[in-house]
C-alpha cells in the first residue's frame, strides 16, 4: 500500500476487523491460479499479512516474500508470523534481488497510479513462465464509493476534500486487458460481487474507516467535522442498504480479478 497516498500510517487492527471479507477474496484469487509449483513469490501490498499467509498455506514449499510501504502493516505481519520475510518497501521503486515465478496483489494497487507503468513493472519481476495475479476493488461502481465521493463533493466538504478521489487508481477491465494482452500469453479475467453480510449500517463506516473513508476522513481536520462527515455518509448508507428482518445489512462488493501466464 502506498503510504504517499495517506497522511498516516494504516491501522492494522482496524482493517483486520473485517478478516474474511478482506481474505476471502484472496483466497478465491489464490485457487484460480492453474495448478503450478512456484518455487519464489512476492505479495505487493501484503497489509497485516492475510493474504500472504493463504499464499503460504497452498504453496508451503515457495519462497514467499511480502512487501509494504506501511510500517504498521509490516510491524504487524512480522509479529503474527515471525518465520515469514517481510519488507518495507513501495511498489514502485523496490528493487528484488531475484525474479518471481508468481507475482500477487490483493486489494492493494488502487493506492498507486500509473497502472500501465505498474503492470509493465511487474511484469519485469517475473521468472520466463512468471505468473501474475492480481485483484482490484471496483469502488465507484458500488453505490457505497459514489456515497462517500458524493458527499465530500457537497459545499460544506468540498474545499477540504479535493482532489481525494485523485488518490484512487481503478481502472476498467478493458484498460487491463489491453495492457494484459501485449504480456502474456494467457489470460484470465473475471468480476465478483461479495455479499457481506453486516451486524448494522454502522458496521459498513466502521469497515470503510480503515479503507475507503480514510483519506477523507483524515482531510478534515478536527474530530467534531469527521463525526458530522462520517453521520453524513451514514444517512446515505441507510437508503442505498435496506435492513433485512433479522437487523443485518448486506453489502454487495465488486472485485475484479486477473491473472497473466507468460
Amino acid at each position: 500500500m502506498n503510504k504517499e497516498a495517506m497522511l498516516t500510517d494504516w491501522k492494522p487492527d482496524l482493517y483486520m476487523r473485517f478478516n474474511s471479507e478482506r481474505t476471502q477474496p484472496s483466497i478465491d484469487l489464490i485457487y484460480r491460479i492453474a495448478q503450478v509449483e512456484p518455487k519464489s513469490i512476492i505479495d505487493i501490498g501484503c497489509g497485516p499479512g492475510n493474504s500472504t499467509r493463504v499464499l503460504v498455506n497452498r504453496w508451503p514449499k515457495s519462497k514467499i516474500i511480502g512487501i509494504d510501504s506501511s510500517a504498521a502493516m509490516i510491524q504487524k505481519a512480522r509479529q503474527d508470523y515471525p518465520n515469514q520475510e517481510w519488507v518495507i518497501a513501495d511498489a514502485t521503486s523496490y528493487e528484488p534481488e531475484i525474479k518471481f515465478d508468481i507475482v500477487f496483489s490483493n486489494a492493494a494497487i488502487q493506492w498507486i497510479p500509473n497502472h500501465e507503468a505498474l503492470l509493465m513493472r511487474f511484469y519485469s519481476f517475473l521468472s520466463d513462465r512468471g505468473i501474475v495475479a492480481i485483484q482490484i476493488p471496483q469502488f465507484w461502481d458500488m453505490s457505497l464509493g459514489q456515497i462517500i465521493n458524493n458527499i465530500a463533493n457537497k459545499n460544506r466538504w468540498r474545499e477540504r476534500t479535493a482532489g481525494i478521489s485523485s488518490l484512487f487508481t481503478i481502472e476498467n477491465r478493458s484498460f487491463y486487458y489491453d495492457i494484459l494482452s501485449k504480456l502474456f500469453s494467457s489470460i484470465e479475467m473475471w468480476e465478483t460481487q461479495y455479499m457481506h453480510i453486516l451486524e448494522s449500517h454502522g458496521a459498513i463506516i466502521e469497515m470503510m474507516r480503515s479503507t475507503g473513508l480514510k483519506p477523507y476522513l483524515e482531510k478534515i481536520d478536527n474530530d467534531a467535522d469527521k463525526e458530522v462527515f462520517e453521520g453524513a455518509v451514514l444517512e446515505e448508507i441507510k437508503k442505498a442498504y435496506p435492513i433485512q428482518k433479522n437487523g443485518k445489512v448486506i453489502l454487495p462488493f465488486k472485485r475484479l480479478f486477473f491473472i497473466g501466464y507468460r
